[in-house]
């Protein structure tokens, strides 16, 4: 796999366009919406409540996910906190890079809460409804990563191997005399953006097939245990993670994820309130049913 060596698709200036990694990700969001709106519409629901949830989610979704990586500390040589506490203009820079999924995530789904709570609708439901397309759009906006040739593992021989530029390296990947310009690495992206996209047409089928035996978050609590599940084993593959202690932060919320979701899932599925009769000689069961007035 070879990125190719622009990553911006229209270039008006020498430093400034349409890049790649825009279009990816607006793209992802559109078409997640679209399967929203889908659902919905199938439900018996207006769709229009989508697409006026997506303004807020998506400005929530930007704010956490700058938020996430400008509070991080990645290794690797990338930027972080302790770049940014001494040149605080540039955390406004999104242009630059530096949105983490996680953070956009949680405000993603925030902003999706705030609209639902001041519109009365049921926010479990629409957030059942947003959830596969997230995945959809994961799937589609990590390809952004390729053309910025970054989110990539260690060097691999496998046939799919990506290859990344001198000038885009990370730690300890930039000496070339160790690895040579024609050294291939795993491509990490790749391997989100498909785990994404099953999990997407898995919670899309479940969606579909069980909408009857289903409850309310259940698809939003399956994407919380799904898509970190996945996310705790690549990030082995992150040479870059943001590590605390001996662990790496994305795996630690990952487990949180999974966890807590997994369990509020069994839970919910498996801790039924049985309506117990009266007991013998209780006045409930004593009671003589009394004759129904005329109306």
């Amino acid at each position: 796999m070879r990125p190719p060596a622009d990553p911006i698709l229209i270039r008006f200036t020498e430093t400034w366009g349409i890049h790649w990694y825009g279009v990816l990700i607006v793209a992802g969001v559109l078409l997640g919406a679209l399967y929203a709106a889908w659902r919905a519409k199938r439900d018996g629901d207006d769709p229009d409540h989508v697409w006026n949830a997506l303004t807020i989610a998506v400005i929530f979704a930007i704010i956490g996910a700058r938020l996430y990586h400008v509070f991080s500390e990645p290794e690797g040589g990338m930027v972080g906190w302790s770049y940014y506490r001494t040149h605080p203009i540039e955390i406004l820079y999104i242009w630059q890079g530096g949105l983490a999924i996680y953070g956009a995530i949680v405000g993603g789904l925030l902003g999706v809460a705030v609209y639902t709570w001041r519109t009365g609708l049921p926010t479990l439901k629409w957030l059942d409804y947003g959830a596969p397309g997230l995945a959809l759009g994961q799937a589609i906006g990590r390809w952004g990563n390729f053309f910025n040739q970054e989110l990539y593992g260690p060097p691999t021989d496998l046939p799919w191997g990506l290859q990344i530029a001198p000038q885009h390296r990370i730690i300890p990947y930039n000496n070339l005399e160790r690895y040579p310009p024609d050294t291939l690495f795993h491509p990490t992206f790749l391997y989100e953006s498909l785990w994404a996209l099953l999990l997407f047409a898995v919670l899309a089928v479940v969606a579909h097939k069980y909408r009857d035996r289903i409850k309310r978050g259940d698809i939003l609590l399956s994407y919380l245990v799904g898509y970190p599940l996945g996310r705790f084993f690549l990030e082995y593959l992150r040479p870059d993670a943001w590590m605390i202690g001996p662990i790496a932060a994305a795996q630690l919320f990952a487990i949180i994820c999974v966890v807590g979701a997994g369990a509020i899932l069994i839970v919910r599925h498996t801790v039924a309130k049985p309506s117990s009769p009266p007991q013998e000689g209780s006045d409930a069961a004593t009671a003589e049913p009394q004759a129904e007035k005329p109306s």
